[in-house]
């Protein structure tokens, strides 16, 4: 095989795991966005960013390319999809965090994409210590907060 082809493969496969270990948490707490949202939305992610730097060589020296303008063009495409992820009920707004884990998905796709593993590794575990770590936190703060009241 192709040495190309096997580091593809390898990015395709490492997007779909750390994507998986936040779509796994957000599945757990049965969100609308749940694992195939943020898979899809990963490997998606590293796809695009692959295909930019495959561009940016198959034409160089003879089309000016930026790779960047393509990963802006995914930062905004996600954007759209985390807006309809956002619900409003009353005075109430339900689906920023699922919202935000899968802006940081597209992220985590775009730097495995770019090689940036070490990167993409570390913002993985920090999503998943925000998600869940911060949430047993929050809910202490507030039942200590209701106890005094």
């Amino acid at each position: 095989m192709d040495q190309t082809v096997i580091e593809e493969l390898f990015k395709i496969i490492l997007s779909l795991m750390l994507s998986s270990c936040i779509g796994l948490e957000r599945e757990f707490k049965h969100k609308g966005a749940g694992l195939r949202t943020h898979l899809l939305v990963g490997v998606g992610s590293t796809l695009f960013t692959l295909t930019a730097l495959f561009l940016q060589q198959e034409f160089e020296g003879r089309v000016p390319m930026d790779p960047s303008r393509l990963i802006t063009g995914i930062v905004t495409g996600i954007g759209f999809l985390c807006a309809g992820a956002i619900m409003r009920a009353g005075s109430s707004v339900h689906g920023l965090t699922t919202a935000a884990s899968l802006w940081v998905v597209s992220g985590i796709g775009i730097a495995v994409g770019c090689g940036h593993y070490s990167a993409a590794v570390l913002t993985t575990v920090t999503v998943i210590i925000i998600l869940i770590v911060v949430l047993q936190l929050e809910k202490l703060i507030y039942n200590k907060m209701s106890d005094k009241n």
